[in-house]
């Protein structure tokens, strides 16, 4: 498939499939067209004025004027193509290219049509750049935009190799670079799994209700007035709809972990929907500094400071981890005859039996891990370029918390899952309205499983595969708008 372009309206969905599928893109002739002129616009106007990074140095050096603005284009990319660590995945790496293609066929950022040109070809032959992780604070990603840009102008090997090549002129190489698109895509992609984690705690949730006969009230309409947010509303209505109608409940109340599942997973699909946001609007918009549109006119700026995003992805793996702490309360509970009129640990029956007591230790190691990660990096510090740049935004150490965060999140829910499954198959129970789920897992798991004391590895291993895929097989579960 062809992606088309116009610089306003890529997706999280679209960000997402191309960088795991390796879709071509197409730039819409009418965004091409805004490039042109937005690049005739900046030669025009640099004539008469400064223009940062165009006529004069960058950073500390932006006083300066630059005396051979050509050559000076390549000196800045290959100094700024500085960078540490290991390479990126070219999964990440398609997510950045996609990303700033797409800002760039935005209006106003006065680079030349031909690296608009010749970054789509890049992209469409999937020949990637050898970006490594470090490089950048929250304020432009500076090393992994200058890495590409030397593959396009011929100097840096990709892989596979691009063989065409074009020239970055006067401020082509500042603007190139004057992007988040790497933070960014890695965002996207952080938001994108977190996001069907989050559906499936809701549907192994769902399971774990059934198994302790919890109360249905917890989940009623009168919670949505109670708690009217949305994403506690569509967790409300979610769960009616997978525990299915008037189940009889065991209990006046149940443990927290059940009773306060609305308002508590309710604020992670609100933190969801909120850093899809911010990614989106920020993967749709010229970022760059200065912006030089015939539209817009010449404006020198701070839009490179990714504030919002460092909030939207420091909240949402704060609330990952909470989402994260009633999981496993919710596992705690599963492990108590109390709640599920079976042995403790979920044993066989066994004198002693220790069932499924050590995957409770995976799920709290897993979480140990997660409450880690929700450390903010908004409140990190750093002065810059001899004092210039006094502040940053370190949005790139919030998505990589939030990317570390998937795995962590995913591994918690596989242990909760496996208990679950585990409990309502002692329980010879079969709740209805997860008919569809419970087929599912037990055509993967062979639906028989060794209840004797055993190595849990390979169920906690399989449980993970089956989070991911869960989803898609409970029916219409909508997210929270």
């Amino acid at each position: 498939m062809t992606l088309p372009l116009d610089g306003s309206h890529l997706s999280l969905d679209e960000i997402v499939t191309v960088a795991r599928r390796g879709d071509t893109v197409r730039v819409e002739p009418s965004a091409r067209e805004r490039v042109e002129a937005s690049h005739t616009f900046a030669d025009g106007v640099a004539e008469e004025r400064p223009i940062y990074g165009r006529s004069t140095g960058v950073g500390a050096n932006k006083a300066l004027v630059q005396p051979d603005p050509d050559s000076q284009a390549l000196q800045l990319l290959r100094s700024h193509a500085t960078s540490s660590g290991e390479l990126r995945s070219a999964q990440r790496v398609r997510a950045m290219l996609l990303i700033r293609l797409n800002q760039l066929a935005s209006d106003g950022n006065g680079i030349s049509p031909a690296v608009l040109d010749a970054l789509e070809a890049m992209l469409s032959v999937d020949a990637l750049p050898p970006v490594r992780e470090g490089g950048s604070v929250g304020t432009a990603d500076l090393a992994a935009l200058a890495t590409t840009a030397l593959v396009l102008c011929g100097e840096r090997s990709s892989t596979p190799e691009f063989l065409a090549t074009t020239e970055f002129g006067p401020g082509d190489a500042l603007t190139f670079m004057s992007s988040n698109a790497a933070v960014l895509a890695d965002a996207a992609l952080a938001v994108a799994d977190l996001d069907r984690l989050a559906r499936s705690a809701a549907v192994i949730a769902a399971m774990d209700f059934a198994a302790v006969r919890g109360n249905a009230e917890a989940f009623s309409p009168a919670v949505e007035v109670a708690t009217p947010f949305p994403g506690a509303q569509w967790v409300s209505r979610t769960m009616r709809e997978l525990i299915g109608p008037d189940p009889v409940p065991a209990r006046i109340q149940d443990p927290f972990s059940l009773r306060t599942f609305p308002q508590v997973h309710g604020a992670l699909m609100d933190r969801l929907a909120f850093a899809e946001q911010v990614v989106v609007t920020m993967a749709n918009s010229p970022s760059e500094n200065p912006i030089v549109s015939p539209r817009l006119g010449v404006a020198h700026h701070g839009a490179f400071h990714a504030a919002y995003l460092v909030q939207s992805l420091d909240s949402l793996v704060l609330a990952v981890a909470q989402s994260a702490q009633l999981s496993l309360a919710r596992l705690t509970m599963l492990a108590e005859p109390a709640y599920t009129g079976l042995h403790p640990f979920l044993g066989d029956g066994t004198p002693a039996a220790s069932g499924v007591m050590i995957v409770e230790y995976s799920a709290a190691s897993a979480l140990a891990e997660l409450r880690a990660l929700a450390t903010p990096a908004g409140i990190q510090a750093v002065t810059l370029s001899r004092g210039v740049e006094e502040d940053a935004s370190f949005a790139t150490l919030a998505a990589q918390q939030a990317l570390e965060a998937v795995s962590r999140f995913r591994a918690v829910l596989a242990a909760e899952l496996v208990a679950s499954l585990r409990c309502l198959r002692m329980q010879g129970a079969h709740p209805p309205s997860l008919s569809a789920a419970m087929a599912y897992l037990d055509e993967r798991d062979g639906g028989v499983p060794d209840m004797h004391d055993r190595d849990l590895t390979s169920d906690l291993l399989l449980a993970e595969e089956l989070v991911d895929a869960l989803p898609a097989h409970v029916g219409p579960v909508q997210r929270a708008p």
